[in-house]
């Protein structure tokens, strides 16, 4: 069992005594036993994180050496492998993600902090040539990049590590507070990540606080006066919701996608079948970039639906913590029920299941490979946030562009091929906020610009880009 050192949490009794009403009770969605428990944040307690933190943004931020090495520290304890070992089980057991998979985002999560040290030591100032203008002869012109105040990060499960770095971790590298709210399903892994932070890497107390808490508390910590920024990630309806209560605040939105994919004929269909069923079934689909629509040349359809359906059959499913196991249990059963129904209302509706639809033995949904999928199926109009993916037929290159187009959403998009030419032309012409060639939309690196256009939200996160929201400018006009 996980030992955290935050008075807030507590570990799972052998008996359960019962939760106190104040309490989260944090349970695996594999097999129900219970993780670990944590005290509920209410009203009262946001009004105090909150005014903590803008007691710390008006007395200003530690110096930039000082927030740099707290970020190199983080990197390196998350890099010493029983502090890895025992966030990856963690993340594995609030979240079910297999094991193998949660040791992947640990390292991820390294690198989020040290691109984020990075860039809080290379963060420049703009010289400004006032004298350009006959009024500016005489004086000195610079911009400050200024902390814009305190933040609200707001995280859904499905990265319960590494999404909330992506957000803490550029918030100590620009000087602002911030006030973490992470999902109630998974909120031990923030928990922990900021004991680690104030304990082992010197952060001072204050500069990250755990809100756990949701529904109208959470709408209390992004509308209150004293947050300057709300970083969401999460639906688009939750996610637009906060940004119209909130118009005098910066709100940055990572939202949903419905992630397709073009497969051209001149594409090694093998490395393609290989790289969609790792993005379309990695922790069970439940990420926003999770290949969902694959349009395939007719040439190469029925061969390269045969290879799909090989890697996702030879996928192993189960237990999260075996770590032979690529694909486990979904968050919950509602999670698991809503994917089900789609998948019956796609066959209704005329789809074919070429592989998986059922739910194994111990409850967990068997990765689904779908043909004859048409664009009004929610399995292909919504994001479906689960182990699905749905393969249709194109002839022309416009036609699949087009239909890869055809949604509200805008992340990211993928197509393979081995033509410059029609990589450069899906580069221009797929309107999404990332385009990847011959790779899978689900594909990320953490100092890239990442985020999307339309419902998909209207910032772009990574270290160097989130600074920039979380900054700002301020002119400087010396006379002398």
């Amino acid at each position: 069992m996980i030992t955290f050192t935050s008075e807030r949490v507590r570990e799972a009794n052998t008996v359960d005594q019962g939760a106190d009403p104040g309490e989260i009770v944090v349970r695996s969605p594999f097999d129900g036993r219970e993780v670990g428990r944590a005290q509920a944040s209410d009203p009262t307690d946001i009004d105090r994180n909150v005014a903590l933190a803008l007691s710390l943004h008006r007395s200003g931020p530690p110096p930039t050496h000082e927030r740099a090495a707290v970020l190199d520290r983080a990197a390196q304890c998350l890099s010493d492998p029983r502090v890895a070992e025992r966030f990856a089980r963690l993340i594995s057991d609030e979240s079910a993600k297999p094991i193998t998979a949660a040791r992947v985002e640990v390292a991820r999560a390294v690198d989020t902090f040290r691109f984020a040290a990075a860039e809080a030591r290379s963060a420049t100032s703009d010289v400004l040539a006032l004298d350009a203008s006959a009024s500016g002869v005489g004086k000195l012109g610079f911009v400050l990049r200024v902390p814009v105040g305190v933040v609200a990060g707001i995280c859904p499960f499905n990265f319960p590590l590494n999404l909330v770095a992506h957000k803490v971790a550029p918030a100590i590298a620009a000087g602002c507070p911030i006030v973490i709210k992470p999902a109630s399903t998974t909120p031990l892994t923030a928990l922990a990540l900021a004991d680690l932070l104030v304990d082992a890497c010197g952060l001072p107390v204050g500069w990250i606080q755990v809100a756990l808490c949701d529904g109208a508390v959470a709408s209390h910590l992004a509308t209150h006066d004293d947050v300057s920024m709300i970083s969401f990630t999460g639906s688009p309806e939750i996610g637009w919701a906060i940004r119209a209560a909130a118009p005098r605040k910066r709100v940055g939105l990572e939202l949903g996608n419905n992630a397709p994919v073009i497969i051209e004929p001149d594409a090694d269909i093998a490395v393609a079948a290989r790289k969609v069923a790792l993005g379309a079934f990695s922790f069970a689909g439940q990420s926003c970039v999770s290949v969902q629509r694959v349009y395939v040349h007719a040439e190469i359809e029925r061969a390269f639906t045969k290879l799909l359906v090989d890697e996702a059959e030879a996928l192993v499913v189960g237990d999260p913590s075996d770590p032979t196991t690529d694909v486990s249990a979904l968050i919950d059963d509602r999670a698991t029920d809503r994917v089900e129904k789609a998948i019956a209302e796609a066959i209704e509706g005329g789809a074919a299941v070429a592989c998986g639809g059922t739910r194994t033995y111990d409850g967990v949904l068997r990765p689904t490979v779908l043909t004859r999928v048409r664009p009004a199926m929610d399995v292909s109009a919504t994001e479906i946030f689960g182990p699905v993916v749905g393969v249709a037929r194109y002839r022309r290159f416009e036609d699949a562009v087009a239909r890869a187009n055809d949604t509200r959403y805008g992340l990211q998009a993928g197509v393979f091929t081995t033509d410059i030419h029609r990589a450069m032309q899906a580069a221009r012409t797929l309107d999404f906020g990332g385009v990847t060639v011959n790779e899978v939309p689900t594909w990320r690196a953490e100092q890239m610009p990442y985020g999307g256009v339309r419902d998909s939200g209207n910032t772009r996160e990574g270290p160097r880009y989130a600074m920039r929201e979380m900054t700002e400018h301020r002119l400087i006009a010396i006379e002398g």
